[in-house]
């Protein structure tokens, strides 16, 4: 199956759709005060943007991502997902690179993530992108439900200069 990865809205019918099973999956994977969800509202902010996967012939979303910005050149990878159908075609990855070329084009030092202890799937997409586990980042608890990843990009004095 091909497919296209594209910037978009997260504010459509199929996206909020697509979230919502996102939202669902992780439920089953960890506790509800331990899920981190953005909603599709808050992923429209101007400091996040969101990367679709999308059947190169359907065009049905296939999977998603998003870039969020913090301050001191910190990005936060957030609400990364690939439908089961899509599963092993390089969805995630291809997303994942998406996020980090924009970051690196933003000038933004490093990648930080958090996600379940339960994802295997999704360690193995962040391990193969050459994130490496961490302690907690930003302002997440230190929990048996989490697990933190992270990825320099640059020296901060280096992105500076680029």
């Amino acid at each position: 199956m091909a497919f296209v990865v594209g910037v978009e809205s997260p504010l459509s019918n199929e996206m909020r759709s697509l979230i919502g099973e996102l939202n669902a999956v992780l439920l089953t994977l960890s506790p509800p005060e331990h899920c981190h969800h953005m909603s599709v509202e808050e992923m429209a902010a101007p400091d996040t943007t969101v990367f679709v996967a999308r059947d190169a012939e359907s065009r049905a979303a296939l999977g998603c991502g998003a870039l969020r910005r913090h301050g001191g050149g910190i990005g936060e990878v957030k609400r990364m997902y690939t439908r089961a159908a899509a599963r092993g075609l390089g969805v995630g990855g291809e997303i994942l690179g998406r996020v980090e070329a924009l970051a690196r084009e933003e000038g933004l030092c490093e990648l930080v993530l958090e996600t379940g202890g339960r994802h295997e799937a999704a360690w193995r997409v962040y391990e193969r992108g050459g994130f490496s586990r961490c302690p907690p980042v930003l302002d997440y608890p230190d929990t048996p439900f989490s697990v933190f990843y992270r990825k320099a990009l640059a020296e901060a004095g280096e992105a500076l200069r680029t």
